[in-house]
């Protein structure tokens, strides 16, 4: 089956594949959603390396992270990219606009997960990353408690943040920086913020990996800001039994969130967010266009 997008000819194979069986989703139904939501999907992956999360039998067969590129045609991009230690070369998927989704989809790549650089700049990012992840029994609205104490010391030095849902337990809050800024200095001011928040809720928040101390507390991973790290592209649908996406999300709606101590009103599913978006646009549309110089010294 062969369909025309933007100019290009997609094939697509094996569309009736069930994807998700709890709730019956096909490939077909990846591909319409990704058709649908490509003016803002684009937005977050294009220029990007990133990293294919393909689930070919579905989500409850065998799945996997691809970071070289697949056989692919030839008008989806790659870029070469070599790893600093092992020098190794290989070619890395960069998908540019709608055809190339579409192409993604149809090999079944659920998630989409892009490096912080870029295709041409992979060694300076575009943001500085705080990834809040909660241990049991705290959860999503706990990690709302966090971000808007993170928020407020981002606000304090100046600087915005924009906030998105993982689309599983968590948040992440995303610092826009100058693209004079490299991974150091972002993975850096990403630990120094993250260790004050431990130090100002030492019994909500942990810096450190150690699950003995996980329990009932949220891990702020600010080791995240390294070039070969990827996250959740905003909008990417994720590979659970139910397709929640990675949706951005506004402060109030963390503030109301956590007032409520209602998760489940920042759980959006699949059919929830061409909605969204009619409703509110893209909320991380400002993001490329907001450079920010990171404070020099400590944060207090």
């Amino acid at each position: 089956m062969n369909v025309a997008v933007d100019g290009r000819v997609v094939e697509l194979s094996s569309t009736d594949r069930v994807l998700w069986p709890d709730i019956g989703l096909t490939k077909l139904d990846l591909v319409r959603y990704v058709a649908e939501t490509s003016d803002v999907l684009v937005r977050h992956v294009r220029n990007h390396p990133l990293t294919l999360h393909r689930f070919p039998e579905g989500i409850h067969g065998p799945h996997f992270f691809q970071t070289r590129a697949p056989a692919h045609p030839p008008w989806v991009r790659t870029v070469t990219l070599r790893t600093p230690k092992a020098g190794k070369v290989f070619d890395v998927i960069v998908l540019d606009d709608t055809a190339s989704l579409v192409w993604a989809a149809n090999i079944s790549a659920i998630e989409l997960h892009p490096y912080l650089g870029f295709a041409d700049d992979f060694d300076r990012p575009w943001c500085a990353l705080f990834d809040l992840d909660p241990g049991a029994p705290a959860d999503l609205t706990t990690c709302c408690d966090v971000a808007l104490v993170l928020r407020d010391v981002l606000d304090a030095l100046g600087l915005r943040s924009w906030v998105k849902v993982s689309g599983g337990k968590g948040l992440h809050v995303h610092v826009p920086v100058d693209r004079s800024v490299g991974f150091p200095a972002t993975k850096l001011f990403a630990r120094a913020v993250a260790e004050h928040l431990a130090e100002k809720m030492p019994d909500l928040v942990l810096t450190t990996m150690t699950r003995a101390r996980r329990p009932g507390k949220v891990f702020i991973d600010w080791s995240q800001n390294d070039p070969w790290k990827s996250a959740i592209a905003p909008y990417s649908l994720r590979g659970l039994p139910v397709p929640t996406v990675a949706a951005p999300v506004t402060w109030d709606e963390i503030e109301s969130a956590a007032s409520a101590r209602d998760a489940g009103a920042l759980r959006f599913k699949w059919c929830d967010v061409p909605a969204r978006v009619h409703t509110h646009g893209d909320l991380f549309a400002d993001v490329y266009d907001t450079p920010q110089l990171l404070p020099p010294g400590p944060v207090t």
